[in-house]
Order: C-alpha cells, then sequence, then structure tokens
C-alpha cells in the first residue's frame, strides 16, 4: 500500500439527521455525542489510523457550527477542506461535486456517523491487490432486512435493497464505509441523488463492485434508541478512549464539568459536559447529552436526556 497521504478521505456530513430529531435540532448529526464523542470523530480516527491526512467533509445543515469545531481542534492536524452545498446534493451529488479534487487516485468514503473499528489500511490493500473500481464495507445484521441489504454473489455486490431487481439477499447491510476509484465518476450525477442507487449500481451493471464483511463492531445511530445503545455499547468496549487518543482530544464517560449530586445514583450511564444530576435522582442505562437537566428525585432508565426532555427509548 502507498503511504495514505496518497489518497484522500470524503465524510459524508452534510445531511440532516431526520431520524434523530429532536436531537438533531440542537447538534448536526456529525456533532452528535457518542459516548462523549461527536460522530465525525469516530470516522476521522479510521482515517488517521491509515496515515490519511488529506479529508473533505461537506457541508449542508449547521455548517458553521461543524467548521467551527474543527477549528477549534486545530482540524486534529489534518489538511481538512470544507465543500460546501447551498442545495443539498445527497450522498452522490455531494461526491461527484469534489470530482476534479478526487479524480487523480483511490478514495476513502465515510459517512459522518460510522460508528466501527474499520482495519483501513488493510482494506485500501485489499481493494489495491485486485484493481477494484470499488470496495464497500458490508456487515451482517439480524434487522438487514429492516435496514435493507445488499445481494452478494460469487465475492461481488449484485444488487442494494433489491433496486436491480435480482431477488438476491444476504443478510449484510452497507456500513457507510468504501474505498472507491475514480471510476466512481463515470456513474455519478452532478445533482441531488444516492452514490448507491447511482455510482454503486453503476459499476454493478458496467464494471463490479467488490465487498469485504466487517466482523469487528459496527453500531447505527440513525435513531434516538440506537444512539443511547450505541453510546453505552461503545464506552463498554474501550473504543471513545482509542478514538480520542487518535484524534488528539479528551474522553470521558461522565464529563468532569457535569455536577452530579453526592447521593444521586448513576448506573451505566454517559453524562455529557454541562450536566447536572440533582438530588436524589437515579438514572440507569441512559444517555445525558451535553447540557442536560435531571431533576431532584427523578427516576430514569433506557433515556436520552436533551436539556430538560427525557426521550424514553
Amino acid at each position: 500500500m502507498r503511504r495514505g497521504r496518497d489518497m484522500k478521505g470524503f465524510i459524508l456530513a452534510a445531511g440532516f439527521g431526520e431520524r434523530l430529531r429532536p436531537v438533531t435540532d440542537v447538534f448536526p448529526k456529525p456533532l452528535v455525542p457518542v459516548a462523549n464523542l461527536p460522530s465525525v470523530c469516530y470516522a476521522l480516527s479510521i482515517l488517521v489510523g491509515a496515515g490519511i491526512t488529506s479529508v473533505i467533509v461537506n457541508l449542508h445543515y449547521r455548517p458553521d457550527a461543524i467548521r467551527e469545531y474543527f477549528r477549534g481542534n486545530r482540524n486534529f492536524g489534518l489538511d481538512i477542506m470544507f465543500s460546501y452545498e447551498p442545495e443539498i446534493l445527497g450522498t452522490g451529488g455531494g461526491v461527484m461535486k469534489c470530482r476534479e479534487i478526487l479524480c487523480d487516485d483511490d478514495f476513502v468514503l465515510l459517512n459522518s456517523d460510522v460508528i466501527m473499528d474499520l482495519d483501513l489500511a488493510s482494506l485500501v490493500r485489499r481493494h489495491r491487490d485486485r484493481s477494484s473500481p470499488g470496495t464497500v464495507v458490508l456487515y451482517r445484521s439480524p434487522e438487514a432486512a429492516s435496514i435493507g441489504q445488499a445481494g452478494v454473489r460469487d465475492d461481488r455486490v449484485v444488487d442494494f435493497k433489491n433496486f436491480l431487481g435480482t431477488g438476491v439477499a444476504s443478510g449484510l447491510v452497507y456500513t457507510g464505509a468504501a474505498v472507491l476509484s475514480p471510476a466512481i465518476f463515470g456513474y455519478l450525477e452532478a445533482r441531488f441523488s444516492s452514490i448507491v442507487y447511482t455510482g454503486y449500481t453503476g459499476l454493478i451493471r458496467n464494471e463490479r463492485l467488490d465487498y469485504v464483511e466487517h466482523d469487528g463492531i459496527w453500531l447505527d445511530i440513525g435513531t434516538v434508541a440506537s444512539l443511547r445503545d450505541a453510546s453505552i455499547r461503545t464506552a463498554e468496549t474501550g473504543m471513545p478512549r482509542k478514538v480520542a487518543a487518535a484524534c488528539g482530544i479528551e474522553f470521558a464517560p461522565v464529563d468532569p464539568d457535569a455536577r452530579i449530586a453526592a447521593d444521586a445514583v448513576v448506573r451505566n450511564t454517559i453524562i455529557g459536559s454541562g450536566s447536572t444530576v440533582g438530588t436524589g435522582a437515579e438514572i440507569v442505562d441512559s444517555l445525558l447529552l451535553p447540557g442536560s437537566r435531571v431533576k431532584a428525585g427523578a427516576r430514569i432508565s433506557e433515556a436520552v436526556v436533551l436539556g430538560d426532555e427525557v426521550i424514553r427509548t
């Protein structure tokens, strides 16, 4: 594998995160805390781990907040370029907008909410050893039928959500991670579009689309319930400490500036910065987002707290 600096990374960060509302009314999705780390840090740590230092981040919803977060962390020591979309272009159009920057080499594509322990260097080697037009990362999930599964046959992807009418099912879902060659630009459109239903299906029809099956950690944060689950589960694995170290930032499951009453009971719960927990409160298996307030005597279980709002999951 050539040095990672020869490749660029592209983080898809423009979306609204509609299924995560009301959380995304407060935080743009790339900054939604997962175990007290903004979700985009998980994607950044994957790139940093492979030696990739040049990264494009596309923006639309709450762009200033995202820019300010990067600026406040000195861009994590990376060469960051923001691609602002006045009108949102989707995953396909967003990548196509940056064609001139990406068309000279393979590049890595990551969703801003990719929560996984991906060995990107190994993935890139496999992609290049095959001289592949595109390699996507899939994950075996018991919820594949409801999430939308990829169809695979003979070590290649042949369909997504039966879009091409193959009827092939696999129990595998697309993780939001891929290594792509410039061939992808032959199938993308310069308008609002999905990279899955333009670029990936174009490769399937005309060339080929390879895949690897990830057998480590992959967690979805598409809903408030899955955000709570992912925060607790990642903290249990120790992943946030590794992500924080890669990004050069601090991590604590209970933020040091949270104020918790001495007689409050807190078990298996993530508590964000600026949060307060009143006297006699009991909180179990929950997520308190930054600035949350739990009243004295409250009983909270399996919930996400956003400000004063308790969202039962």
